[in-house]
């Protein structure tokens, strides 16, 4: 009885000792781990188009290298084709930005004047409000805020080219040798774990790329209608940089359509109250098309992720690691989501009688 004491005393000492260096060792990998994560996301985003090329007689190694190839030209040739403009846009956005606020504080001063709210106070709550300078000492605060966080992992520009490099080997050493490699991680485990976890690495990888799938359609279909839209409202002149903005932004969740808007609507009170109203409409019915029509068709039923654990994610990932994890830490939600539903709650259910795992097929 003393030695097994002796024993689990060691055993808690042993712990006490490893776990603490064990998480300072994570932290001082972060950089790392977020790489690996990243490159995970964006295997599991490929590995479907890298399947359909095998399947065409392909060898599985130069499928990658096709798709990778792919990939690349089509982002080089886009940024080429329309970058320029973007650039173009948005320096015009950021130039007259303190005219399109002051724009906004005169429409907003007119409608106090003509419902007779001058009494209230609202004019210099306005003021407030509008101050170009508050304003944009705001926007630079919280974007250095978000890209701070995402910044300090990569260690610098450098740094951030490097890691976005070692992202896209890394992913592509996990696509050309893939069942090898996982295999040798499910090795790790005891049975019966080992065979109940490689049943779950299709279906997770299915679930976190096609959510990643899915944000990437949503948000492109969604950037070119309201490019479209505002070139016909007569917005033209800033038209496909604010439609790149809205389309990038809406990758996030939650508050990138919102935070798409907001550009265009500031723009919008330039043309007159008028065009403003139809370019808030505009994204209304864009929001509405989203959350009601593109998500559940191209995101949701794929990957059946529950929006309050998409918005958990989305804030907790914008939290500690900024922009990339507002991106990254939603689709490995969805896995672990999976991974937790397959291996404990489905189990669980079934043991206690409530589930039939019959019903599913």
């Amino acid at each position: 009885m003393n030695n097994r004491r002796i024993s689990i005393s060691t055993i808690n000492i042993v712990l006490l000792v490893t776990l603490p260096l064990l998480l300072i060792l994570l932290w001082q990998l972060r950089s790392l781990i977020v790489v690996l994560m990243i490159s995970i996301v964006l295997a599991a985003t490929l590995a479907p188009i890298v399947n359909s090329t095998q399947k065409l007689g392909v060898p599985r190694f130069l499928a990658v290298l096709l798709v990778y190839a792919g990939l690349i030209a089509t982002l080089t040739g886009f940024g080429l084709i329309v970058g320029p403009t973007v650039v173009q846009q948005i320096e015009i956005l950021i130039g007259k930005f303190p005219s399109y606020v002051e724009a906004l504080r005169s429409l907003l001063s007119d409608f106090i004047l003509r419902f007779g709210m001058s009494e209230t106070g609202a004019p210099d709550i306005i003021n407030q409000m509008l101050d170009v300078q508050g304003l944009t000492a705001w926007a630079i605060r919280s974007s250095q805020q978000l890209v701070v966080r995402s910044y300090s992992l990569t260690r610098g520009i450098i740094g951030g080219v490097l890691s976005a490099l070692l992202a896209l080997l890394l992913s592509a050493y996990m696509l050309s040798g893939s069942k090898q490699l996982l295999a040798d991680i499910i090795n790790l485990f005891p049975e019966p774990w080992n065979e109940r976890l490689t049943i779950q690495i299709e279906p997770v990888s299915s679930r976190m790329g096609g959510y990643i799938q899915g944000r990437i359609l949503v948000s492109g279909i969604l950037g070119v209608v309201i490019t479209l839209s505002l070139r016909f409202l007569g917005l033209s002149e800033l038209a496909l940089g604010l439609g790149v903005i809205a389309g990038f932004t809406n990758l996030i969740p939650f508050f990138g359509p919102v935070l798409g808007a907001i550009p265009a609507l500031i723009v919008s009170v330039s043309q007159g109250g008028i065009t403003f109203l139809w370019v808030l409409l505009l994204f209304v019915i864009v929001q509405n098309l989203e959350t009601y029509v593109l998500d559940p068709l191209l995101v949701g039923n794929s990957v059946k992720v529950p929006p309050l654990y998409q918005l958990l994610a989305v804030l907790g990932g914008a939290q500690v690691l900024g922009i990339i994890g507002a991106l990254i830490v939603p689709p490995w939600v969805a896995g672990i989501g999976l991974l937790l539903e397959n291996l404990y709650i489905k189990p669980k259910l079934v043991a206690e009688g409530q589930y039939d795992l019959n019903a599913e097929h």
